[in-house]
């Protein structure tokens, strides 16, 4: 008999692609100054930047999410993740014209392990239904049936109310922990 996995929704920018380092790398190549996530802690990504239009102009010029470099230790954990979980790819892919191919081509290239029936790109999370979210924006965990784990960033310092995480190995460490968990559970259940 087949055992249904449980499933884990992944975001892609700020937990799969570092996308505050390319607003970063961006920004400094373009103005000739870095802004480090220490003076933009707490400050939504439009607003922590000295020139308020250019993570604006950066999210609609071609090439931006194609670019984005990669959290470290994503793939290997992802990877650990398939072993237990049915692992979804949950990106909103739909507000900048460029962002859908790109984010395609992106996990083509570094994810082309993950099957396209797992990778759901919407406008919206909240109608996605999975065990658990692993995301660094509140206005999508908030709405999280499952289990909502946030991935630290920046613009999240200062939001406490669901479980963080900080890395990929710290997630790895998560998942551990729950199954060790349902595993405890169901030897107390079959006693």
């Amino acid at each position: 008999m087949n055992e249904i996995k449980k499933t884990i929704g992944i975001d892609m920018d700020g937990v799969l692609a570092d996308i505050e380092e390319q607003f970063m790398d961006w920004y400094e190549k373009e103005y000739g100054v870095r802004v480090p996530r220490s003076e933009r802690l707490g400050v939504l990504e439009p607003e922590g930047f000295p020139e308020k239009g250019a993570i604006r102009t950066y999210v609609n010029t071609p090439g931006f999410f194609r670019t984005i470099p990669l959290m470290e230790g994503a793939v290997e954990a992802v990877k650990k993740l398939m072993e237990d979980y049915e692992v979804y790819i949950v990106s909103a892919a739909m507000e900048f014209p460029q962002c859908l191919s790109e984010k395609h081509e992106w996990l083509a290239e570094h994810f082309p392990f993950i099957s396209w029936r797992n990778i759901i790109f919407c406008g919206d999370k909240s109608v996605v239904v999975t065990d658990y979210l692993i995301d660094d924006h509140c206005k999508n965990l908030d709405f999280c049936k499952g289990k909502a784990i946030m991935f630290d960033a920046s613009h999240n310092v200062n939001q406490h109310h669901h479980v963080r995480v900080k890395s990929w190995t710290e997630i790895l460490a998560f998942f551990e922990q729950e199954k060790s968990s349902e595993e405890r559970l169901v030897n107390i259940e079959t006693v």
